[in-house]
Parts: C-alpha cells; structure tokens; sequence
C-alpha cells in the first residue's frame, strides 16, 4: 500500500500522540490527570495494606480523582484560592512540605549509627540505677503546708488519708498512688528526692518543683524490666534523630541575620 501524503501526515501524528494519551487517565475540562498519579495511589495503598492491586481498585481510584479534580476546578471558579484565609492554608502547607522535604534529606545524609544508638541505650541504662519505685505523694501549695505534712506523718498520721487533700486530683482519690514508674519518668528533682529513700521511708524535706510542694513516700522498690538493646533500637534511634535535628536548627539560627 502506498501511503498518501495527507494519510502518512495522520499516521505519524497518531503515532507521536499515542504515548501523551497513554499519560493521561483521564482529562477533566481539559486539565489531566496523569496515569502516574493514579500509580502513586495504588501503591501507597497496597503498600498500607489495605487492597490488593487490581482493575477494580485502580478503576475505583481514577474516579475519586476525577472527583477530587471536579471539586477543586469549582473551588477555583468560585475564587477561593484568592480567599486570605485559604491563602494562609496554602502558605502553611507550602511551608510543611518544604519543612519535610529538609528534615527528610538531613536524615538520609545523617543516619543514626548502630554505635551511637548502643551508646545512648548504655548511657539510659546507667542513668535509670537499673530499679523501679512505686511512689506516692502529697502536693500543695506552699513549704509550710508540706512542712506541716510530714510532721503529722511523723506523728502517725496515714499518708494515704493526708493525701486526700493533695492538690494533685488524679492520684489524691488513690491515697497520692503514682503507681510504678522508672527516675526518668518524674522532673530530676522529684525522682532525685525518691531515689535517695528506702522502701517505706518518706522525705524529709517538702520537693519543690513547678507544679508546688511535694512530700513523697516510696511504698516499694524492685528491679526494673528494661527492654533489651535490639527492643528499644527504634525508639533509640528515633530520639537520637529528634537531637540531631534540634541541633541542626540550632546552628542553622546561629548563623542566620536576626534583627
């Protein structure tokens, strides 16, 4: 067959338009909406578990994009995107992603490494005192009033009925029970206060932190169940990065002109 100049002018030109078509999954008053998008979707959520990859769900998907793309051209037409208070939302978003794609670059250019992550598991070990204490306590207002608790404690007085009036109302209804916990999990000066006391013993002095003055009781002391290195690696390596990034912003506004 011979072609004519006119056919092969078409037949080129359906040839050269067939990819960019293939591009599209759909156009939607004439705004498209690439097939890479639709892939981007169906593998975030076969990646989460949620389907499996199939005509259905990708057939599913491009319908709630065309969706999503009709909402939003009729956002534009009644001019919301000149709105302040979307204006706003826009910048703020713009800002977050920005912010992420930063952070997200930083961790890959600095990992955190199996030996620092051994170091700071070895460091929190050696910090904790390898024990747990099951505390209690009385907090109130002023030194007197804390002062004035220890000496009816002293003489025989019940803590758990003193601690009715503590100002703390989520463990005054349980005799000030704080139940078990680890020195880390109380303000440095509380949990120095209670790990200086022996099982039964109460201070001696009120612990003053921001919340008032305390008077504490340490009811029980036992060994502690710390997770193994290979259990706490993750949360390890994640509180090692929040630092790293705090330090990274840190000198980051140390270097930048602020007037």
């Amino acid at each position: 067959m011979t072609f004519k100049p006119a056919r092969l002018l078409l037949a080129l030109i359906a040839v050269a338009a067939a990819p960019a078509f293939a591009q599209n999954a759909a156009v939607v008053n004439g705004k498209a909406i690439p097939t890479a998008k639709v892939e981007a979707v169906v593998k975030q959520v076969v990646a989460q578990g949620q389907q499996q990859d199939s005509p259905q769900l990708r057939e599913m998907i491009k319908k709630s994009l065309i969706g999503r793309e009709v909402m939003i051209q009729e956002a534009e037409k009644q001019g919301f995107a000149k709105n302040n208070d979307v204006k706003t939302a826009l910048e703020q978003a713009r800002q977050d992603i920005l912010l992420q794609a930063l952070a997200a670059d930083f961790v890959k250019k600095n990992p955190v490494s199996d030996a620092e992550i051994k170091a700071e598991y070895d460091r929190a070990v050696a910090a904790e005192g390898g024990k747990e204490y099951h505390v209690r306590h009385i907090l109130v207002d002023s030194e007197k009033e804390a002062t004035d608790i220890i000496a009816k404690l002293k003489a025989g007085a019940k803590f758990e009925d003193l601690a009715k009036n503590s100002k703390d109302t989520g463990s005054a209804a349980n005799g000030g029970d704080l139940d078990w916990g680890m020195p880390s999990n109380f303000p440095k000066v509380f949990a120095d206060a209670f790990t200086a006391l022996q099982k039964g013993q109460v201070t001696e002095k009120p612990v003053q932190t921001p919340s008032g003055f305390h008077v504490i009781k340490v009811d029980d002391v036992r060994d502690a169940k710390l997770p193994s290195l290979d259990e706490a690696k993750q949360q390890v390596a994640e509180k090692l990065m929040r630092a790293k990034l705090q330090n990274y912003q840190e000198a980051l506004v140390k270097k930048a002109k602020v007037n």
